[in-house]
């Protein structure tokens, strides 16, 4: 893996930064599931309906999230990507709703990107136009087209994101 686990010796916080520069595409690591769970938790990649896997290696638990992400958890190939060229040293971070329709702990989102959605549900609040920005997995894709099936059977009103999010402004 092109990465290392980093902790701040002044608050303790743990992220994953590159040990080397990576470029637009390039892989990453693999990855696997040490176990995969009924329940999302703050550790876990939703991959299914009800299927949320724990990541191996555990290093990868502490990669944290970003509206303006540098890398993809591709859920389908089991390889992290790289959304964009990244320094070595510089903090790897992915947009969670990438890979959560609805998240276990939403959180507030202190970014500072432009565009930060401030807060952070996953995927099913987030309207299209925020969704179209980002790169998703096949589940949350999956989930997104059957949002639109039901905007398409019901009218503009289905189009509106799930009830419990933010407007992605």
């Amino acid at each position: 893996m092109l990465a290392s686990l980093h902790q701040d010796p002044a608050t303790g916080h743990r992220s994953l930064r590159a040990t080397a520069p990576l470029h637009e595409g390039q892989v990453l690591c693999v990855f696997s599931a040490e176990d995969v769970l009924d329940h999302p938790t703050r550790f876990t990649l939703q991959i299914d309906e009800g299927k949320h896997i724990l990541l191996h290696p555990e290093a990868l638990w502490y990669t944290n999230h970003s509206c303006s992400p540098n890398i993809f958890f591709d859920t389908e190939t089991m390889e992290i990507v790289c959304l964009r060229d990244v320094a070595a040293g510089e903090e790897l971070a992915f947009f969670y709703p990438s890979t959560e329709w609805r998240m276990a702990e939403p959180f507030d989102c202190h970014c500072g990107n432009p565009g930060c959605l401030h807060r952070i549900s996953g995927a099913s609040v987030l309207p299209n136009e925020v969704l179209q920005r980002y790169r998703l997995t096949a589940y949350v894709q999956r989930k997104w087209a059957e949002r639109a099936g039901r905007a398409a059977a019901g009218g503009d009103a289905a189009l509106a994101p799930e009830a419990g999010g933010n407007s992605g402004t």
